[in-house]
């Protein structure tokens, strides 16, 4: 007789890991609205204002969406959501990293600048870390767009990685575009984190950088992780380690760099001050 195999799939109902997932996207995304709220509310302190503060929106905008990227790798797979989960969340934490990335060359270039005779004032100015997020973003919208027009990633019904089930989950259609977007998020995360290691040792006033250091860490630590661990793992179980890989990550950036923040804008008002960032609170 005929026995009706098993099928499996991360499910946004029914499985733990799933609701697991699903709860904490949901809280996480509604911290970082919290956090947007914030420095909304105070984007004229010295605080939001230091280290522009559009790139600070941008940079928040993209962590809550990759928050609820997660939802794209919840769910019977389709040929749709399978081209939608590696792309929406490549090009969000590309766009993210661009952003850490222009905020402290930024943060590096205008204390050079401060020497007098410095050739590096000509180069302060908000164009600058705007063309470098674009640029960067940029890169990567085109990888992403040669890899769905070339061999983009569609459905697939695995029979043989576990007997007695069929897996339905997402054949990723070209490996190299796959782990060329990964390696091209790890090349900006390096970036970020060797340039912000460089200006780790800038007033403490303008500390961003220390952050960024430690989050960038965070970040490519989880990364090169995950693939060993990504490549190892069968069926559901590898859908949930990219899950992780994506939450431990927008957390890293999200309370590293914003947490600080907002400690002091609500918590330590006398030190959101242009002359306690200027390194003269008595005045």
């Amino acid at each position: 007789m005929c026995i009706e195999k098993q099928i499996e799939f991360l499910s946004y109902d029914n499985d733990y890991l799933g609701i697991a997932f699903t709860m904490n996207s949901l809280i996480l995304f509604t911290v970082g609205a919290v956090i947007l709220g914030i420095f909304i509310s105070f984007r004229n302190t010295p605080v939001v204002k230091a280290n522009n503060r559009n790139l600070s929106f941008i940079l928040l905008v993209s962590i809550k969406l990759s928050f609820l990227s997660v939802f794209l790798f919840l769910g019977r797979p389709s040929d749709i959501t399978c081209m939608l989960r590696q792309t929406s969340f490549g090009n969000t934490f590309s766009i993210a990293v661009s952003c850490v990335l222009a905020k402290t060359i930024l943060v590096y270039i205008v204390f050079k600048a401060t020497k007098p005779g410095s050739s590096w004032s000509k180069w302060v100015g908000a164009k600058l870390s705007h063309y470098i997020v674009l640029v960067c973003s940029f890169i990567q919208i085109l990888i992403t767009v040669l890899w769905l027009s070339i061999s983009p990633p569609f459905v697939e019904y695995n029979i043989i990685s576990e007997p007695g089930k069929i897996i339905i989950q997402c054949n990723e259609g070209s490996v190299v575009a796959f782990y060329i977007v990964l390696s091209y998020m790890g090349l900006l995360a390096s970036l970020s984190f060797i340039v912000a290691f460089l200006a780790r040792t800038l007033p403490d006033s303008f500390n961003e950088a220390k952050y960024i250091t430690f989050s960038m860490l965070l970040f490519c630590s989880v990364w090169i992780t995950m693939i060993p661990a990504y490549l190892s793992t069968k069926g559901k179980n590898t859908v949930c380690v990219e899950i992780f890989a994506i939450i431990t990550s927008s957390c890293g950036l999200l309370f590293c760099i914003f947490l600080p923040k907002c400690y002091i804008i609500l918590l330590k008002p006398e030190m959101n001050s242009k002359q306690y960032l200027l390194g003269n609170p008595n005045k």
